[in-house]
C-alpha cells in the first residue's frame, strides 16, 4: 500500500518545507512536493507536525535493561524497539572493552537479532575497545584494556561481515597497523579513549583511515604541558583536521551548552554527529541500578540527574539518553536550528558510515526511514523502512 503524508513540514538536508507532501511506495520514498491522494492510498495528516528523516546512532550499547554485551538475540531487539520509540530508525550495536569471548559472543548474536521484526534497523556492529588507554578508559573495566593483537582482531572480522567500525587509541603500538587492516576490510578506525598528542591523530587521519572521532571531550586528551612545552591533545586535532568527523552526546550532561555551541561553530552539522553513548539504563528510572556491560563482567552504575554515575559518584558511567532529547537539547540549549540538528542527528551519521545512499535524509528513493515530531519535538511516529514501528 502506498502511504501519502501530507501537510507536514517536511525537514530535509538543511531546509524545512511548510505544507509539504512525502509519499512512500514499497518502503520507499517516492517522491515530495505536492501530491495529489489516490484511491487505495493511505493518509496520515501532518497538520503541519514536523516530519524528519530517522535518526541514526551510530554509538549505542543498550536500552529498556538491556545490553549488547549480554549477546541475546532478543534483548538486541528489545533495545532497538526501545530506542524507535525515541526516533531511532538505524542503529549500530556498540560493544566495550570486554574478554575475547564476550566480543565474540555479541559479534555472533547480532546475525540472529537483525533478522528480527519491530523496532529500529540494526545496521551493523561498533567495537568501542578493548585497543584503548588505560588512562582514559572511562568507566571501563582496565582488565579488559589491551594492545591490538593481529591475531584477535582478525578473528572477530572473520567470524562477522557486519563489524563497521572500531573506536581505538591510535598511540598505541600496533594501531596504525590496525587502521590500515580496518580499511582494507571496509570498516571505519575511530579515534577514541585516547591520551594522544594532536599529531598522533594526524598521523592516524592522514596514514591510517581514521576520521571520527568518538565522543569528542569524553575520554579524550586535551592541551597539556610537557616540561615546558605545550602540545595539542587529540580535541584539538579534532577542530584542525577539517575532514574529521566528530560525534557527541547531547545529552546537555556530558557536554555544557557552552561546549555544545562551540563544536557546532566549528566543526558544523555537516561533520558532526549526535550519538546517545545508552548503556542499558535507557528507560530505566533515576533512583537505581544498572550495570555497565555484561551481566557477567558489568560494573554497576548509579542513575541519577540524567545519567548513569559511577556508584561513588566521581564520574560518568554512560549516558542514558535517547535520540530525540539529543535533537531537543542542540535546539533548546545550543541554538542550532532543527534543521541543522536534524542533519547532525541522520544526513551525517549516514555520511560517515557510509550508507547515505540509502538512508539519512528524505530524497526520492531511499528508504523511507521517518520520524513526525510535533511542535514542541516529542516523537508522535517512527517509520522504518516502510513500517510504522512506534506510535504515540
Amino acid at each position: 500500500m502506498k502511504t501519502l503524508f501530507r501537510d507536514f513540514s517536511i525537514v530535509n538536508n538543511g531546509s524545512i518545507c511548510g505544507h509539504s507532501d512525502l509519499l512512500v511506495d514499497g518502503g520507499r520514498i517516492a517522491g515530495t512536493g505536492v501530491i495529489a491522494p489516490t484511491e487505495g492510498m493511505k493518509v496520515i495528516e501532518g497538520g503541519g507536525r514536523y516530519l524528519l528523516p530517522g535518526f541514526i546512532d551510530i554509538h549505542v550499547h543498550g536500552g529498556a535493561g538491556f545490553d549488547f554485551m549480554d549477546g541475546i538475540a532478543e534483548e538486541y531487539n528489545a533495545i532497538a524497539r526501545h530506542h524507535a520509540a525515541h526516533g531511532t530508525t538505524g542503529l549500530y550495536a556498540t560493544t566495550l572493552s570486554a574478554s575475547h569471548e564476550e566480543l565474540l559472543a555479541s559479534v555472533r548474536a547480532f546475525d540472529e537479532a537483525e533478522k528480527m521484526e519491530g523496532g529500529a534497523k540494526l545496521l551493523g556492529i561498533h567495537l568501542e575497545g578493548p585497543y584503548i588507554a588505560k588512562s582514559q578508559k572511562g568507566a571501563m573495566d582496565e582488565r579488559y584494556i589491551r594492545d591490538p593483537k593481529p591475531e584477535e582482531y582478525a578473528e572477530l572480522l572473520s567470524v562477522s561481515d557486519k563489524i563497521r567500525r572500531m573506536t581505538i587509541a591510535p598511540e598505541l603500538p600496533g594501531a596504525a597497523e590496525l587502521g590500515r587492516y580496518l580499511v582494507s576490510h571496509g570498516v571505519l578506525p575511530s579515534v577514541g579513549h585516547t591520551d594522544c598528542f594532536a599529531e598522533d591523530v594526524i598521523t592516524a587521519f592522514e596514514e591510517g583511515g581514521f576520521r571520527l572521532m568518538t565522543h569528542l571531550y569524553s575520554a579524550m586528551s586535551m592541551t597539556r604541558r610537557v616540561g615546558c612545552w605545550r602540545h595539542g591533545g587529540a580535541v584539538e586535532a579534532a577542530y584542525l583536521l577539517d575532514g574529521m568527523y566528530v560525534e557527541i552526546i547531547a545529552d546537555g550532561i556530558h557536554l555544557p551548552p557552552e561546549l555544545l555551541k562551540l563544536i557546532y561553530k566549528i566543526k558544523g552539522s555537516a561533520h558532526t554527529a549526535l550519538i546517545t553513548d545508552a548503556m542499558r539504563g535507557s528507560g530505566m528510572p533515576m533512583g537505581t541500578t544498572a550495570l555497565l556491560g555484561s551481566r557477567k563482567n558489568g560494573l554497576p552504575a548509579w542513575l541519577e540527574d540524567g545519567v548513569a554515575k559511577t556508584m561513588d559518584r566521581t564520574a560518568f558511567a554512560g549516558s542514558i539518553a535517547t535520540t530525540d532529547r539529543l535533537v531537543r537539547n542542540m535546539v533548546n540549549l545550543a541554538s542550532v536550528p532543527l534543521a541543522e540538528a536534524s542533519v547532525m542527528a541522520s544526513r551525517t551519521p549516514a555520511e560517515i558510515m557510509g550508507i547515505s545512499s540509502e538512508r539519512g535524509s528524505l530524497d526520492a528513493g531511499k528508504y523511507a526511514d521517518l520520524v513526525i515530531m510535533d511542535k514542541d519535538l516529542n516523537i508522535e511516529m517512527t517509520v522504518v523502512e516502510g513500517d510504522t514501528v512506534y506510535e504515540k
